[in-house]
């Protein structure tokens, strides 16, 4: 199993023949992902060539849902407009959107993940490299070559990079679902809606959580993770270096007093009986050991 995103997860791109979204359709397309259409209204009645697969344009969300049955939209809008297609695709009524577009302004972000929350869109990112279950589907531009394994260790990300990264290291072993959240200050789908699904996942037997510096999301999670979570969860919490009062990468990546800090992160999320690695390569030895004995 995974969670969110499967085999059966039919899958619109909004931005399709741009340039992004065409490099990265064809990527999507080439690890199995089932992608029905693009949304383009400009565009719409054309067919887009994928070396052996055709796929094709149209004009709205809702038109490209009634013609395919589609319950997954990635975004591949610039961020003017990224708003506003956001929008549509929680109007049509879509499952699940997985927003890529990077500098998205934090008040249109605000809008849009409110008004998909009261029509049951559930929205990754946005600032985010999407998800992926390997050997089943990929719904964004994480690099399906690092992790073409199916296997035990769910993935919760704020960061692409060190999703890359942990994906890769643990390639060996394999990802029921590996969930780049973004490190945006408002996101959508966070570190614990993540837990609570991978909890409920059968297929997954270990949970890896990947944090950074800034806002409170990791210690909420740690909270969770007391609470509600049986499965052994390893984690690793990126910005020990980080200068105080300093943005670090990410927009929601900034540090005030001890507030967010990398340090006070880690001993929230030991006290709730995770354990938490030095690096991203000592947190992959930790996972895989785990797993193993698990």
């Amino acid at each position: 199993m995974a969670i969110f995103l499967t085999k059966e997860s039919k899958v619109l791109v909004q931005g399709m023949t741009g340039a992004e979204g065409m490099k990265h359709t064809r990527r999507m397309l080439g690890a199995g992902t089932q992608i029905v259409g693009g949304v383009n209204p400009r565009k719409a009645g054309r067919i887009v060539d994928f070396d052996d697969r055709t796929v094709p344009v149209f004009a709205s969300v809702a038109e490209g849902m009634a013609a395919t049955g589609a319950d997954v939209t990635v975004v591949f809008v610039p961020p003017p407009f990224a708003g506003a297609a956001v929008t549509e695709a929680a109007d049509a009524g879509i499952a699940l959107a997985v927003v890529i577009t990077e500098g998205i302004p934090v008040h249109d972000a605000v809008a849009f993940q409110a008004y998909a929350k009261e029509r049951s869109t559930r929205i990754i990112g946005p600032n985010c490299p999407g998800l992926i279950s390997p050997g089943q589907s990929n719904a964004g531009i994480i690099p399906a070559d690092i992790a073409t394994k199916p296997g035990r260790i769910g993935l919760v990300s704020k960061s692409g990079t060190l999703t890359y990264q942990l994906m890769y290291e643990l390639r060996e072993i394999g990802f029921s679902t590996a969930v780049g959240i973004g490190g945006d200050p408002v996101v959508g789908t966070t570190h614990i809606d993540c837990l609570a699904a991978f909890e409920e996942d059968p297929d997954t037997e270990l949970i890896l959580l990947i944090g950074e510096i800034g806002g409170d999301a990791e210690e909420r999670a740690a909270a969770y993770i007391a609470a509600h979570v049986t499965k052994p969860v390893v984690g690793y919490i990126a910005g020990f270096t980080a200068p105080e009062g300093r943005t670090m990468g990410h927009a929601g990546a900034i540090v005030s007093g001890s507030t967010g800090t990398a340090r006070a992160k880690q001993e929230a999320l030991e006290a709730a009986g995770v354990r938490v690695g030095a690096t991203p390569s000592e947190t992959a030895r930790i996972a895989s050991r785990d797993v193993t004995h698990s």
